[in-house]
């Protein structure tokens, strides 16, 4: 499963979209190419009446960071966006620009809900709260949680109130059928017996874009505030979107010093955690997977991709490897490893590239011993260990390799 944020326009879109109640969502998202003067009450009434406006670019916390305009009048709101489009501000430790606005009709209200949606392994995760806002967390106690198992129907006795029941029924209905894992509508009012959703985050299962072709209609999934955008990433990215495989890369320091062809999410968690743990996570250069089965012709677009930003910087150490596969085909996935490894064979040997190989499953064997054999063609100083050798066995192999960086 890859988790990914959406736009709260996104989101909201979604919702009304596919939701079985008539919510009223009014809403546009401006960014540098949107022609201010274009947005008038002739074309859109809705924009006479007092505006709301907010940056909406995948961080929280904006009221409390003065970045919520309320109350406004359409020439405020554009003043707001003219003043802050492409500024440049620190959200915690990250700094990015802010590019995207979003513009929403102003709900006067007394009264806000909290609600949230989050799937888990083996259930869904429901809260609600009668004291939602930007307050909720000091009021958590009061938070109903409704622990939802897989595969069985919720009939939300804990909900008291027969509207709210009605509309947060529907609202778990998209939640299961759009594929979002995570999704909090922070706060919901009533006025006038309507229900408003007046902030928004969401979470998507993007391995489901193929599934919701209709419902997503190329939904685009941005860039988290302050993430540097690499061409390597992109085009992982669309292997993995083409692919029934798990391909995913971050680039974390493009000059690290380490890098990694992991397999399987959780061993490549651990990997990087015990490198980070001997003082080295500054040095490491990414973090990724190439599990789940992946094709040779896959396997080596992407460790070709790693061999290229490894020898763009100052890379040293290359890992190669991962936990013991239960139907992964070591062979297979390490005979597209190969490829790349011998494309790169040259560079690596003039950038004196230690490479550690740890790995096993089906045919892991033979998938090592054609790596190892590569490795001694090559002549680039390789340790290669199969299965018997543990996860931080290989780690403490390398520990004096890495101490010299």
């Amino acid at each position: 499963m890859a988790r990914k944020k959406i736009r709260e326009y996104d989101a909201k879109r979604l919702i009304a979209e596919n939701i079985d109640l008539e919510l009223e969502i009014k809403s546009i998202l401006v960014d540098e190419t949107t022609n201010l003067n274009s947005l008038e009450p002739q074309t859109q009434p809705w924009l006479a009446q007092p505006l709301v406006v907010k940056p909406d670019q995948l961080f929280g916390q904006r009221g409390k960071q003065g970045l919520v305009l309320v109350n406004s009048t359409l020439d405020q709101v554009k003043s707001f966006i003219k003043e802050n489009l492409n500024k440049e501000i620190i959200i915690g430790n990250t700094k990015d620009k802010l590019t995207h606005f979003l513009i929403e009709p102003f709900i006067t209200h007394e009264k806000e809900y909290y609600l949230s949606f989050l799937s888990e392994r083996n259930s869904d995760v429901i809260y609600f709260g009668e004291e939602g806002g930007i307050n909720v967390e000091e009021n958590w106690a009061k938070v109903k949680k409704i622990i939802v198992p897989t595969n069985t129907t919720p009939d939300f006795e804990e909900i008291d109130d027969g509207n709210i029941k009605i509309f947060v029924k529907s609202l778990y209905q998209v939640f299961k059928n759009l594929d979002f894992t995570y999704l909090e509508i922070n706060p919901f009012t009533i006025k006038d017996e309507k229900i408003y959703l007046l902030d928004t985050v969401a979470i998507l299962d993007s391995n489901a874009s193929f599934l919701q072709q209709k419902t997503w209609k190329n939904l685009p999934f941005p860039k988290p505030f302050g993430k540097r955008s690499f061409p390597e990433e992109d085009y992982i990215e669309q292997l993995d979107e083409n692919s029934g495989a798990s391909l995913k890369l971050t680039v974390l320091n493009p000059q690290g010093r380490i890098w990694n062809i992991l397999g399987g999410g959780g061993a490549s968690v651990i990997y990087l955690d015990m490198i980070a743990n001997l003082g080295k996570g500054e040095d490491i250069g990414n973090y990724g997977e190439n599990s789940g089965n992946p094709s040779t012709q896959e396997s080596y677009e992407y460790a070709k991709t790693i061999l290229k930003l490894m020898l763009k910087g100052k890379g040293k150490i290359l890992f190669i490897a991962g936990g013991i596969a239960n139907f992964t085909d070591i062979k297979d996935t390490f005979t597209g490893i190969i490829r790349a490894l011998e494309e790169y064979g040259e560079k690596l040997k003039e950038n004196n590239i230690s490479i550690y190989v740890r790995r096993g499953g089906p045919n892991w064997e033979q998938g090592l011993k054609l790596i190892k054999e590569t490795g001694e063609r090559l002549g680039i100083p390789m340790t290669v260990k199969g299965p018997e050798t543990s996860l931080p066995e290989i780690i403490g192999i390398a520990k004096d390799k890495l101490n010299q960086l």
